[in-house]
């Protein structure tokens, strides 16, 4: 099984955090987007990962530290790392095209910008799954018809007519991924274009109408990054759901003086908590520390200093300065409010 990761996009909507890092290692519950969603895909297939494929952007900003990074999440799954560009904005199965010499077999396509919840047994059966989230606002999403053999017979994108209420969350198994490449490749090859932009969903149709049977997997629970507030929610649905699992979020090296943790939080090492209370719902990196201050409900990365802060629902990068009365703030790496 391979899992194939397209994670060119700038993250625009989650600025000024993603000025500085790419959006897909943005840190939630103290571990970067794409790696729990790699991890959390591993483990729902439960089989060995042979290859991880990440389509990355441009080298200025995706650079040689996150090469590095991302290659030893593959390793960490017993997986070959292997690395592609996208050298245009040009859609999501543009995208994909980018990483053709890894499109065969069977393969796990998920977009690096969401995360999820899920238990099910995988239908190989199947030509192909696409991962859905029944929804209350079907006609924000792209979702797919069913038929009466609860086969996927059609995509829609933001349908005004009420199609049906599962969303497309960007997660797709092919039983062998080659088929798509060929359907993107005439895509490319024809100029098949929307918005300026070639879409995967005119490489599945394609396949659809070749009878090909298509089914819809169901998550639990879908969690969105792709702006702050949805950020900072995901982290606190995260952090309560890691405590349920039972896993330790709490390092052992950490100074606390004074402090009080309302559980569950996300503490990396060598934080130092002096006169504050922390949680419940905070993440906070390593290497930061906080005085005088409430937090709850935030997000801080590493090497910050926060002090006499009353912060609820925030997003603070990595070596931020922080005085002052502000509650909702969003920062991005080596600001400084005083």
């Amino acid at each position: 099984m391979k899992i194939i990761v397209p994670m060119a996009g700038r993250g625009s909507r989650l600025r000024p955090h993603t000025l500085t890092v790419p959006k897909p290692l943005i840190p939630v519950a103290g571990k970067p987007i794409v790696h729990r969603l790699v991890s959390d895909i591993a483990k729902v297939l439960g089989e060995p990962i042979e290859e991880v494929a990440f389509i990355l952007g441009d080298p200025a900003f995706f650079g040689d530290d996150v090469v590095e990074s991302l290659k030893k999440l593959a390793q960490s799954l017993g997986a070959k790392g292997s690395i592609y560009r996208q050298d245009q904005p040009l859609g999501t199965g543009h995208a994909i095209m980018s990483a053709k010499e890894s499109l065969s077999g069977p393969a796990v396509i998920a977009y690096a910008d969401t995360l999820i919840r899920a238990d099910f047994d995988l239908d190989k059966s199947a030509d192909s799954v696409i991962w859905v989230k029944q929804v209350d606002n079907p006609e924000a999403y792209g979702v797919v018809k069913l038929s009466e053999k609860n086969q996927i017979v059609e995509l829609v994108e933001k349908p005004k007519k009420f199609v049906s209420d599962l969303a497309v969350i960007g997660i797709y198994y092919f039983r062998d991924v080659g088929v798509l490449k060929d359907e993107l490749q005439y895509v490319l090859d024809n100029n098949v274009m929307h918005g300026g932009e070639y879409q995967i969903n005119d490489g599945i149709k394609r396949m659809m109408d070749k009878g090909m049977k298509f089914v819809p997997g169901r998550v639990d629970e879908w969690m969105d990054c792709g702006n702050k507030e949805v950020t900072v929610e995901t982290n606190q649905r995260m952090l309560g759901f890691l405590e349920k699992d039972g896993e330790s979020l709490i390092s052992a090296d950490i100074t606390l003086e004074n402090a009080n943790i309302v559980e569950p939080c996300f503490i990396g090492e060598g934080v130092v908590i002096k006169n504050t209370t922390v949680g419940p719902y905070v993440s906070i990196g390593s290497n930061t520390k906080l005085e005088n201050s409430t937090v709850k409900n935030s997000i801080i990365q590493n090497e910050s200093k926060i002090s006499n802060a009353n912060l609820d629902n925030a997003m603070i990068g990595n070596y931020v300065v922080f005085d002052g009365k502000f509650e909702t703030v969003s920062l991005g790496d080596y600001s400084e409010m005083k």
